[in-house]
């Protein structure tokens, strides 16, 4: 793909070693082994331009939507870096969560000035593209950094609020500027395609529930094939700019970087949640618990009324990668707070081989029938805003096995892989 050839990326002088994106001439990627031991090699976007102290926004009127996630090796939050560096950002916005990430799900931290820093902070959480763009004007915004981790699932809200800012961006001719981090998933593209008239906060695009794209990877895509459609014709070009992570590898899992698991959100606390949650965040759109309130999210599933049968039937499915244990918890808040919640703890025994999504389709289809009266879906349908459209619940209902429901997407799945190919940047 030439085009994305031409885009900008920031100078080699700026940082401790040049940055290259992968060109389409490239072979297609491939999921080879990867060590188990953790390479120190595996330099973030941010790291790098942090080793320049900064130096590629010198004189540029810098705005970071970032989270607490957008820290350096050493644990530096990289607003704080720049600032000490005497490069300060201008301004300084929220998504989901906020900018510190005090907020719980749904939920933002609003405007104020960060008392560290004292740089004013704008909430992005749900901004439209116009009242970002508002925001940017505002702060005097000539460059918007992005730089957060994610956990590899379209329904994770940083990659639309990511999005948004890129519209913002094209509207106020600002420049754009990933600052990559791996995906902790890994690079394997799995799941259903949204429906784009299912189109909401938690997945505005036409890409699927687990993509295996990094965040510039998604960027590059993003301004080539959906852009213009909500930007007049217009795109960012080469006014976005992508840091690739050095030494990164397609088949690599978070534990392979070596680097520092920050929480991306309240109710995800380890690495071996995100390989999880793409899947087994579906119980949001069921009457089950997904487990928050309890020590484990999307790895304790359960509810009142439910036993020791759901493990029993599940772990003589073969699902791979993955084994269940009976468990019982008392969740503190969210669905069934202080009431005993029977379920399964999903505990990972080969994180390589884990498909989150078919093991979570398996865990519905089972749940459903063997608790008739508990299994259920959340009244407002967000099981299809999860999985981009009813065909999941539909096909659940009337009695579909995970065989079933899984092969109904194979087709969309492997047109999108092959759509995903040119905005490859890691093989």
């Amino acid at each position: 793909m030439a085009r994305l050839s031409r885009r900008g990326f920031i100078a080699a002088s700026a940082i401790a070693a040049p940055v290259i994106a992968a060109g389409p001439a490239h072979a297609a990627a491939t999921d080879g082994p990867s060590p188990t031991a953790p390479r120190a090699g595996v330099v973030p976007g941010a790291d790098q331009l942090a080793a320049g102290r900064w130096k590629a926004f010198a004189g540029r009127r810098t705005g970071v939507l970032t989270n607490p996630t957008g820290v350096l090796r050493d644990l530096t939050h990289i607003v704080d870096d720049m600032t000490d560096a005497g490069v300060r950002p201008v301004a300084a916005f929220g998504p989901e969560h906020g900018f510190r990430g005090t907020s719980q799900a749904g939920g933002s931290e609003g405007d104020y000035r960060d008392p560290r820093t004292g740089i004013p902070v704008y909430d992005a959480y749900g901004a439209t593209a116009d009242a970002l763009a508002a925001m940017y004007r505002k702060a005097g915004v000539d460059t918007v950094v992005f730089d957060i981790a994610g956990v590899g699932a379209r329904f994770y809200t940083y990659t639309w609020s990511m999005y948004t800012a890129m519209c913002a961006a094209v509207a106020t001719g600002a420049s754009f500027v990933v600052l990559d981090r791996p995906d902790p998933v890994g690079g394997q593209a799995y799941g259903p395609l949204l429906d784009p008239a299912y189109a909401t906060g938690v997945g505005l695009k036409p890409i699927v529930q687990q993509p295996g794209m990094t965040a510039g990877e998604l960027a590059g895509m993003f301004d080539e094939l959906f852009l213009p459609a909500d930007c007049g014709g217009k795109r960012l070009g080469d006014r976005l700019e992508v840091v690739p992570v050095r030494g990164h590898r397609r088949a690599d899992l978070f534990t392979d970087t070596g680097l520092p698991w920050v929480p991306p959100s309240p109710n995800m606390p380890t690495g071996d949640t995100a390989l999880l949650y793409p899947g087994t965040c579906m119980f949001e759109g069921t009457l089950l618990s997904e487990g928050r309130g309890t020590t484990r999210p999307f790895e304790l599933i359960g509810a009142p009324g439910i036993d020791w049968r759901w493990a029993q039937e599940l772990n003589t499915q073969g699902l791979p990668g993955v084994r269940f244990r009976e468990n019982y918890t008392v969740p503190t808040f969210d669905k069934f707070a202080n009431s005993t919640c029977g379920g399964v703890q999903v505990h990972l025994t080969d994180r390589r081989r884990v498909d989150a999504i078919r093991t979570a389709v398996a865990m519905i289809v089972t749940a459903r029938r063997l608790y008739p009266s508990v299994f259920g879906w959340r009244p407002d349908n967000w099981i299809d805003d999860l999985t981009g459209s009813s065909r999941l619940r539909t096909m659940v209902d009337a009695g579909a096995g995970t065989d079933d429901v899984v092969g109904a997407w194979s087709a969309e799945l492997a047109a999108f892989r092959a759509r995903r190919e040119p905005f490859l940047l890691y093989r």
